[in-house]
This record gives C-alpha cells, sequence and structure tokens, in this order.
C-alpha cells in the first residue's frame, strides 16, 4: 500500500478546518452531500443553501491560511489542487455537473472545496455531483495566493492542467 501524500494530507486538513468554524450543521449537511444516494432529492433533507452560503467564508479561510505557507508550501498546494482538479475532469462527472468548460472547471472547484468526502464520493460515482454548484475562487486559490506574495504564479506540472478537456483519458 502507497504511504500517503503528507501534501496532499495538509491540503485535505486545511479545507476541513476551513469548514470547522461554520457549525455543526453545516458540516453536517455538507457531509450528507457526500453520503446521500444519487438522484436523492437535495430540497427536503439536504440545505445546500447553507453549504454554499457559508462557503465565500471558507474561501477567505483558506485564503488567510495559505497566506502563512512559505513559497514551496503554497506552491506545492497549488500542485495538489491542480491534480484533484485534472483528476475530476471527466465526462461522466460533466454530464452530471453541466456547464461550458470554465463552468465545469468552476464545478469542479465546488467539489474540492467541499472536501476530500465529497471529492472522494464524486470520483467514485459522478451521479453524486451537484448540478450548477460553481467555486470559481477555489479553481486557482493558492496560485493566487503565490502570485500576490511572490509576484509570479507557482510552475505547474506541465503534464497536467486543470483546464477542461485536459484529461484526455476522462473524455471519450
Amino acid at each position: 500500500m502507497p504511504k500517503p501524500d503528507p501534501v496532499e494530507a495538509a491540503f485535505w486538513a486545511m479545507i476541513e478546518a476551513a469548514w470547522k468554524p461554520r457549525g455543526a450543521k453545516v458540516n453536517a449537511q455538507r457531509v450528507a452531500l457526500a453520503k446521500r444516494e444519487p438522484g436523492e432529492d437535495e430540497d427536503d433533507e439536504l440545505d445546500t443553501e447553507a453549504v454554499d452560503a457559508a462557503l465565500d467564508d471558507v474561501i477567505e479561510a483558506l485564503r488567510a491560511a495559505y497566506q502563512q505557507l512559505s513559497r514551496d508550501d503554497l506552491a506545492a498546494m497549488d500542485r495538489v489542487l491542480e491534480r484533484k482538479l485534472y483528476d475530476l475532469d471527466r465526462q461522466d462527472i460533466q454530464a452530471v455537473t453541466d456547464g461550458s468548460d470554465d463552468g465545469f472547471l468552476y464545478a469542479r472547484g465546488y467539489i474540492v472545496a467541499l472536501g476530500k468526502d465529497f471529492y472522494d464520493a464524486v470520483l467514485d460515482n459522478p451521479e453524486v455531483a451537484i448540478i450548477d454548484a460553481e467555486c470559481e475562487e477555489m479553481c486557482y486559490l493558492p496560485a493566487h495566493v503565490h502570485k500576490d506574495r511572490f509576484g509570479a504564479f507557482p510552475t505547474g506540472d506541465k503534464a497536467i492542467s486543470r483546464e477542461t478537456g485536459s484529461n484526455k483519458a476522462g473524455w471519450e
């Protein structure tokens, strides 16, 4: 069994830490989104509005946490984010979330922003994804913090891209 990547573990831990102050009800709803059965109605039992309303605060908490990282650690966080967005870049996931190229990128940002449980659930079963749910700011958050602090975007992995359609294995 491969050893867990400490940078990836830190990435997910930072997202969880950003959600924690949003309260037990919001976090329970966020977890429920990952555990629901595909096709389950979201309007009665799942309060996506509360989760969506908390998302701006989560992004600001992540931005503040990223401000504390070194240049190398911040670049490493961006590499993890880029990989997560790339791995979600699949036609079967886009079919559920809907949206244009940019809209699908933002939908993948939403999936990552909700945390590892939701991310893993969508990877395993795209039907868990939510139509028209987007978080544009998440898609480049560590890169923008890096640029603001150090004057340039971090150097990416040239083998992958977060842009829609770049994961050729995910598209027919």
